[in-house]
């Protein structure tokens, strides 16, 4: 699978990017190995599916080497943080490092557990290319609240992409800050939804050779598919099928005409 170069985009092309990188998933069937909490894992599944992807979910520690190897990109998703899993993904992440794959972290509740926390830094120094988080797990990890001096401070510290989602998302690199205006209430009411985005900003960080325009699109094409779920969904039963309706369903066209990226 070849990774299209890293390139410097406007705030205008990003439509286009998650068109294109849509679009590259869709035919190529990139792999993602999601190691993620027992709750989110059915739903990560079915949104890689919907985008294009072809997911796989082991969390077995003599499995996760073989798997890792063999997928495109892996998710680290801290949710239900077993002695299993806590295996498993010191196993992938070392198996994705030494096959040149990129990871992505998802640090869920570090605010709530220390040792949850010392788990997640130590984590972290096995360089993902995205950490995508809320302002709670940044501010456990940075000690720090998430303002934006915060976001690029501690991006170009770690050498990774911060992905802060939230009623508007902010993604930097330390150098470049991307602002995504896209999403819809109901998001925050249906378990799982950040981890699937994040599985998604997996997926096309193994397609895109610029981690931080990876991420602007997946969350860009997550906010868009959430705002169109929303809008025929009269509460979160209804919307968690209509977003994936929605992922399947976008194109060029919509998001171009929904995205709002500054």
């Amino acid at each position: 699978m070849t990774r299209t170069p890293a390139s410097r985009m406007d705030a205008c092309d990003f439509p286009q990017l998650a068109a294109l990188l849509l679009g590259r998933l869709r035919s190529e069937r990139s792999r993602v190995h999601a190691i993620t909490n027992s709750v989110a894992q059915a739903f990560t599944a079915n949104m890689l599916l919907a985008a294009g992807g072809i997911p796989s979910l082991t969390v077995a520690p003599d499995e996760v080497p073989f798997f890792t190897r063999r997928s495109d990109a892996l998710l680290v998703n801290l949710g239900t943080l077993d002695s299993e899993r806590r295996k498993a993904i010191l196993l992938g992440i070392a198996t994705a490092r030494d096959h040149g794959k990129p990871w992505v972290l998802d640090p869920v509740f570090v605010e709530a557990s220390p040792s949850r926390l010392e788990f997640a830094q130590s984590c972290l120094s096995g360089e993902p290319c995205v950490l995508r988080c809320n302002a709670s797990e940044f501010r456990a990890l940075a000690g720090c609240d998430a303002d934006l001096p915060a976001l690029q401070a501690f991006a170009q510290s770690h050498r990774t992409v911060v992905a802060l989602t939230g009623e508007i998302d902010w993604i930097t690199d330390g150098a470049r800050v991307v602002r995504v205006d896209n999403g819809h209430p109901l998001m925050a009411h249906v378990t799982a939804m950040g981890c699937a985005g994040t599985a998604l900003i997996a997926a096309f960080s193994a397609l895109h050779g610029n981690a931080l325009e990876a991420a602007v699109a997946a969350v860009l094409v997550t906010g868009v598919a959430g705002e169109i779920a929303g809008a025929h969904s009269k509460g979160p039963g209804g919307f968690q099928p209509a977003f994936l309706d929605a992922v399947f369903n976008l194109d060029s066209e919509i998001l171009t005409t929904h995205g709002r990226v500054s």
